[in-house]
């Protein structure tokens, strides 16, 4: 009994021994992937260095409307109803935002009727509105165009995959790489189709609560121009 046990375990041995060693397993780099894209990734490159400067260039202009400062109207109350128009543009004009210019703006025609100044401030608002949504559209863009030009690098992958096919003979391992190669475009266009639509509904909310403030301040200032003198 001894002995066949003795025997089966040096067979079990020798065979560990003479097992082959699994290979590593392979990994794939991600400039590979980005590389055997095709000619289409440049087209997906140039939308994502323009997603990138248009997000970064809309994120500054939207911080710097953003500042807030909660004595704002309080200080142009206290200019206007002192009589010390000047000061109250003076404020304005080195407030510099969007709230501030349409206050400014609206200073600059006291004594003209009421309806003459909420017009003007109201054009006024437009423009800010304007130079806030600038570019946006691109984004909007960006976020459509981006998916399809990954999906038509697939699709032209695959067209150039099945050609090879009927001329070269059926390999599992060609299709099996030629198709995760091909997929890269439609993986890269989605993900910058994504990216783009997250900045516009970002910068499209932060364009709103920015026309809430300037509403709010203009008609705090019609207000203010219609207080009874003291």
């Amino acid at each position: 009994m001894n002995l066949l046990f003795s025997i089966l375990l040096q067979a079990d041995t020798a065979l560990q021994v003479a097992a082959p060693t699994p290979p590593p397993a392979e990994q794939i780099s991600l400039w590979y992937l980005l590389k055997e894209g095709g000619v289409l990734m440049i087209p997906l490159l140039l939308c994502s260095i323009l997603l990138v400067y248009i997000t970064f260039e809309r994120w500054m202009t939207m911080q710097k409307a953003g500042k807030n400062d909660a004595l704002f109207m309080a200080r142009i109350r206290e200019h206007i109803t002192s009589g010390n128009i000047n000061a109250a543009r003076n404020l304005a004009k080195n407030a510099n935002s969007p709230v501030a210019n349409i206050i400014e703006k609206g200073i600059s025609r006291i004594g003209k009727p009421i309806d003459h100044i909420e017009k003007t401030m109201e054009s006024a608002g437009k423009l800010e509105v304007y130079h806030l949504e600038k570019n946006l559209s691109i984004l909007s863009t960006l976020a459509g165009i981006a998916p399809m030009f990954g999906f038509l690098g697939t699709i032209a992958g695959m067209i150039i995959l099945f050609f090879n096919i009927q001329h070269q003979g059926f390999s599992l391992e060609n299709i099996a790489g030629g198709i995760y190669t091909k997929m890269v475009t439609s993986a890269v266009g989605l993900i910058i189709g994504l990216l783009a639509y997250i900045a516009y509904n970002y910068f499209n909310a932060q364009i709103n609560k920015n026309v809430y403030r300037m509403e709010a301040a203009a008609v705090e200032f019609l207000d203010i121009l219609q207080e009874p003198s003291k």
